[in-house]
């Protein structure tokens, strides 16, 4: 491996190790994180890539802050970048997990701890409502935006129907609305 690539690798692994070490809540409290460090910090991406890969991570089986990790790694770095920027996310959660499970069984029903808890949740909602804020402000104002995100938002929280199924939907919705604008502008 080449000198500047492995640079380009480490700083990828750093880069995400210093995010999946500070960020509590899951891969939807990590998109403003990885937008930060991915768009405004290093300019491996625009805003309008983050959009994409949100989508993209989203739609992929796995966790979203793993899957947008390789996918950034990989348009930085290739292969060598994906793993690194993978490594640097999860191992952070490993560690902490294995580490939290020993020691969780000893302190679960201590008041402080219990309290640390509940906290640590009211900042990852505020953390889960600044992306969702930000993927709004990005995405396309239109009539079939606003039917896409409500039928979403009613099927997945009223419903209860499979985020697969909603996901496809949503891309088959994307695509045919795509298709009769298409013909509409050609005629």
């Amino acid at each position: 491996m080449k000198e500047g690539k492995l640079k380009g690798c480490l700083r990828l692994f750093l880069s995400f190790f210093r995010i999946g070490a500070f960020t509590f809540g899951g891969g939807y409290a990590m998109i403003p994180l990885i937008q930060k460090e991915a768009v405004e910090k290093r300019a491996w991406m625009t805003d309008d890539d983050i959009l994409d890969i949100v989508a993209i991570a989203e739609s992929t089986p796995g966790p979203i802050a793993i899957n947008a990790a390789t996918f950034i790694g990989s348009r930085v770095a290739g292969f060598w970048g994906a793993l690194c920027a993978t490594l640097g996310v999860v191992l952070p959660s490993f560690a902490i997990i294995l580490a939290i499970s020993f020691a969780l069984r000893e302190f679960a029903d201590i008041k402080p701890v219990k309290y640390a808890f509940m906290g640590i949740r009211a900042g990852v909602l505020a953390l889960i409502i600044k992306a969702l804020i930000t993927m709004y402000k990005k995405c396309p104002k239109n009539a079939v935006s606003y039917i896409v995100i409500g039928a979403s938002f009613v099927l997945a929280a009223f419903v209860k129907a499979e985020l697969l199924l909603i996901i496809s939907g949503c891309a088959v919705f994307g695509l045919i609305s795509f298709l009769i604008a298409e013909r509409r502008n050609r005629a």
